[in-house]
């Protein structure tokens, strides 16, 4: 039977060919402008202008002042397939521009009425436009004044695809998605000026700066005050990877990940890799449900890194995805690790001076500030706003003068116990390490505690106000953090886990690739107290396990190890499973609210909260402690005013 004309093969009309394309990679005006930007970017652009219409439904015009397209050129930048970017295959082995497959303008072109203008030379009366009416047609070239760089127009986006256009959303709608690809564009380059426009009206206008300040006042102008305030800069660097920038305390968590942006090579990249490592990194200390926020660079050698694997560019694939995963995990699980109640702020989050106009959201005034009572944020460093000397001595006065006895036995040694501890669970005592130097301006960052509220919360007296630790949550804390340190050693290894043979080794049906990978990481499931044999083509036996988890469920924990390894080149499910057993005996092994503590207890739960690792959270990701500063006490009982 032959086959109907419908059937038979043939080339595709080359307007089809980019409207096949522009679904890709045009879903909706946000990713119109993304295109754009990078393009503007790529020219060498030191600032990009964005006027939208609509939501940009209507109107997006970016204008840029880059090197601009030649007259010759610019019926060919519409074209498919046409780049300046990439001539060879090593060139995109290595590429290091945002875009290199030619095919944007191609495809916006043809679903929507577009203009491009552009200039190489420094004399405006030198430039010359192109246009395409989403038909394909032969581009149209005549004069046109531009200054020197380039602006393309995009009218009517989905004018000739009457299915694609109704699938808009309304203009506040699409605006917030145009807006939020305009917050990764910026954060993506601080050296460029950006300014973005709505219906004429002015919604950021950013100042370009290379300098820790400049970058800090943009992450600031473009994701609130309250993001710096309450965010760690980290800045590691090893084995030719380098990562940077600010990660959100876990008490400064959110109910959704849409305040998480991670760039790779200055491109904003969403990658599982990359997502496995942050979640691993915070899952010791974000409460159940919350998401953590961050702004982070990654940058390594463009040719260890592939980003030609999906058509919008946003996902990139490792050449080591386990060297990039460990790198990233252990920078951040060691920068939330060490964050104590005594670190220093960011530094100039408290000092922007206005330089960006940030969104409507962001440009909170002084009675929007956080509010009085916060969870703990960066510190009380000396870089953070601190009362007088003299106000500091009348707090150190009106201790001394509450609780003499005990200010002279804190600056006292005291001397060893030498009762045997009949537990491994300690409770905080009266013993309290001798301060290195009495200093009458300067109380430690937790201050010394003054009173106990109602058996659950001990009220502390700082520099700067006050502090209120939940004492069951701290200790909590710290005695989770004892016992790891018990179990696990140093790091991450368990080296100290005791192992318990089965009497009955428990097979596992696995496929032919989970079996080379068990092969493979052999080392790693020996250094986590499990050990397995092939059995088979198909078939694992495991024959010892961690004695903490003889009542797990085995099968299960060795399948999810299996699919971590292949996917991730890493796997914590025992680390995370013993971690839950401690945890819960931790919570039952401290102390428990209506006990009643001695003043001497209390400080010295708080001198073991500023050494202890993570002392900000629970174990169950709750805030351990929070302050309230005497400006915001003043406030609240109108003093001063």
């Amino acid at each position: 039977m032959a086959m109907t004309d419908s059937r038979r093969i043939h080339i595709l009309d080359p307007r089809l060919a980019n409207q096949i394309a522009a679904g890709e990679v045009v879903e909706r005006p946000a990713s119109v402008l993304k295109e754009l930007a990078e393009n503007a970017i790529d020219a060498g652009s030191r600032r990009i202008e964005i006027d939208l219409e609509a939501g940009g439904a209507r109107l997006i015009r970016v204008r840029d002042d880059g090197r601009g397209i030649a007259e010759e050129d610019l019926p060919l930048a519409l074209s498919r397939h046409a780049t300046s970017k990439i001539a060879s295959l090593d060139d995109l082995e290595g590429v290091d521009s945002l875009g290199f497959r030619g095919e944007a303008l191609a495809s916006i072109s043809s679903v929507s009425r577009l203009e491009l203008i552009s200039n190489t030379q420094d004399e405006p009366s030198e430039g010359w436009r192109v246009v395409a009416e989403g038909r394909q047609m032969e581009p149209r070239v005549s004069p046109a004044p531009h200054p020197r760089g380039s602006s393309v127009v995009v009218r009517d986006l989905f004018f000739n695809t009457p299915a694609r256009r109704k699938f808009l959303r309304t203009e506040k709608t699409e605006f917030g998605h145009v807006e939020e690809a305009f917050r990764r564009l910026a954060l993506s380059r601080h050296d460029i000026a950006w300014v973005l426009r709505h219906n004429q009206k002015v919604v950021h206008q950013l100042r370009a700066g290379d300098e820790p300040a400049a970058m800090e006042r943009r992450a600031g102008a473009l994701l609130g005050r309250n993001f710096l305030e309450n965010a760690l800069h980290v800045d590691i660097e090893a084995t030719g990877l380098r990562l940077w920038g600010w990660v959100g305390l876990p008490t400064h968590s959110r109910a959704q990940a849409d305040q998480q942006y991670f760039f790779v090579n200055g491109r904003v990249v969403r990658d599982r890799l990359v997502a496995h490592a942050v979640r691993q990194a915070y899952r010791d200390v974000l409460f159940h449900g919350r998401h953590p926020v961050f702004v982070l660079y990654l940058e390594l050698d463009p040719h260890v890194v592939d980003v030609n694997v999906h058509p919008t560019k946003h996902e990139v694939r490792f050449r080591d995805g386990r060297l990039v995963h460990d790198f990233l995990f252990s920078s951040l699980h060691r920068a939330l690790a060490d964050a104590r109640p005594n670190d220093a702020p960011t530094g100039v989050a408290a000092e922007r001076t206005g330089d960006d106009v940030p969104t409507p959201q962001a440009s909170a005034t002084e009675e929007q500030a956080p509010p009085r009572w916060q969870q703990q944020g960066m510190a009380l460093g000396a870089e953070q706003e601190r009362p007088a000397a003299h106000r500091v001595r009348e707090f150190m006065a009106g201790y001394q003068a509450l609780h003499p006895e005990h200010e002279e036995q804190l600056l006292t040694p005291q001397p060893p116990r030498t009762e045997p501890e009949t537990s491994p669970v300690k409770e905080p005592d009266a013993q309290v390490a001798a301060m290195p130097e009495a200093d009458a301006t300067q109380a430690p960052p937790l201050g010394y505690a003054v009173a106990q509220l109602h058996g659950v919360y001990i009220l502390s007296q700082t520099a700067r106000g006050l502090v209120v630790v939940d004492m069951h949550a701290a200790h909590e804390r710290i005695t989770y953090e004892r016992m790891k340190q018990q179990v696990h050693g140093d790091g991450q290894a368990l080296g100290r886990l005791q192992t318990q043979p089965l009497l009955v080794p428990i097979s596992l049906a696995v496929s032919g690739r989970e079996v080379e990978t068990a092969e493979r990481e052999r080392e790693t499931f020996e250094r986590l107290g499990v050990e397995l044999d092939v059995a088979g083509p198909e078939t694992l036996l495991v024959r010892r396990v961690p004695v903490l988890l003889d009542n797990a469920d085995v099968e299960a924990l060795i399948h999810d190890m299996l699919s971590d390894l292949e996917r991730f080149g890493r796997s914590d499910r025992v680390e995370a499973h013993i971690n839950e057993l401690l945890a819960s005996m931790s919570c039952h092994g401290s102390v428990r609210a209506n006990r009643r503590l001695t003043v001497p207890e209390m400080n010295a739960l708080l001198r073991d909260m500023e050494r202890t690792e993570r002392s900000g959270q629970c174990n169950h990701g709750r805030p351990t402690w929070t302050e309230m500063s005497m400006h915001e006490l003043d406030k609240l009982f109108l003093r001063g005013q």
